[in-house]
């Protein structure tokens, strides 16, 4: 199946938006969390964290899809499309994510994270070869706008030493984006608790690659840290990645794409809340901007949607 076909319509319905729900709270709070294993003294080196998480709970949702008599075989183009997707979903985007925050702040992840669904939108449109409307296209700028705004006041307190974490974090977002834009193009009929299962097995196993080649020390966390851990494989992955993955079947990738602009909002109220980061001017200035492209990117989907719908 080619990357370029272009993927079916998909109509927003309520079990997909429940899904999408659930990514927005706990994607949300999984900034927090990462920012707690490998900050200074937390005792995780990043890809280890990260591989941890993943293959523990890959092994979880298999081992659950097996107890509940699920077919854990998949064909040799499924293999493909989740090793891919696993790779670029975890190993290039939640890896370097974490690797970012050992110097980063977790909203300040969150932020730059938010330009996904710009990159999204730019893949389709080279996939497809068409041009985006000129509201999708707005929507999106106003989004982006907004998170520009948030940004400010981090970005004014940027010294050089913060330059390869910003880095680390667009090329995250760039392989979020990608490896989103191939899970919604190629999907796989394994049930989401099988393919989600392998695609953290197959993430789990690149990142184990990479810590072993950059020599990552022995891990030694702290109790704060291993909560944190625990969070992030139970809400984070097996709960949060699943409704992502199910959310990416039953909605238009654009429409899924906008937890990336909740996900920096709820990230920067939790900062403020637990690790007492300010809310300032620029804050209450982007937030609104942010909700206005997340609305401008649902009416462009549903009237399209509408469109395409036959008249009785």
């Amino acid at each position: 199946m080619s990357m370029s076909s272009s993927a079916p319509e998909k109509t927003v319905t309520w079990a997909g938006l429940s899904n999408l729900f659930i990514v927005y709270v706990i994607w949300g709070s999984t900034y927090l969390a990462i920012r707690f294993t490998v900050r200074e003294q937390a005792g995780f080196p990043p890809f280890t964290v990260v591989a941890i998480r993943v293959l523990i709970a890959g092994a979880l949702l298999l081992i659950w899809a097996a107890l509940s008599r699920m077919n854990l075989r998949l064909s040799r183009g499924e293999m493909l499309t989740l090793a891919g997707s696993g790779i670029l979903l975890w190993l290039g985007g939640n890896g370097l994510v974490t690797w970012a925050e050992q110097r980063a702040d977790s909203g300040y992840a969150a932020l730059l994270i938010a330009a996904s669904p710009i990159w999204v939108a730019l893949i389709e449109s080279v996939l497809d070869r068409k041009v985006p409307s000129l509201f999708l296209i707005g929507s999106l700028l106003i989004g982006f706008a907004g998170i520009a705004v948030l940004s400010v006041p981090v970005l004014e307190k940027a010294t050089r030493a913060d330059a390869l974490s910003a880095v680390a974090l667009l090329l995250a977002a760039l392989c979020w984006s990608s490896g989103t834009v191939l899970q919604s193009r190629r999907p796989v009929s394994a049930p989401t608790r099988v393919s989600s299962g392998y695609q953290h097995l197959f993430g789990g196993a690149a990142l184990t690659l990479v810590l072993l080649l950059a020599r990552e020390p022995a891990p030694h966390p702290s109790a704060e840290a291993w909560w944190a851990l625990v969070y992030l494989i139970i809400f984070g992955s097996i709960i949060a990645f699943t409704a992502f993955v199910q959310a990416l079947r039953s909605l238009p990738t654009p429409v899924v794409m906008t937890y990336a602009y909740v996900n920096p909002v709820i990230a920067v109220l939790l900062g403020f809340l637990i690790l007492h980061e300010a809310i300032t001017i620029w804050t209450v200035a982007g937030a609104p901007l942010v909700f206005l492209g997340v609305a401008g990117v649902f009416r462009e989907r549903s009237r399209r949607a509408r469109a395409v719908s036959p008249r009785n």
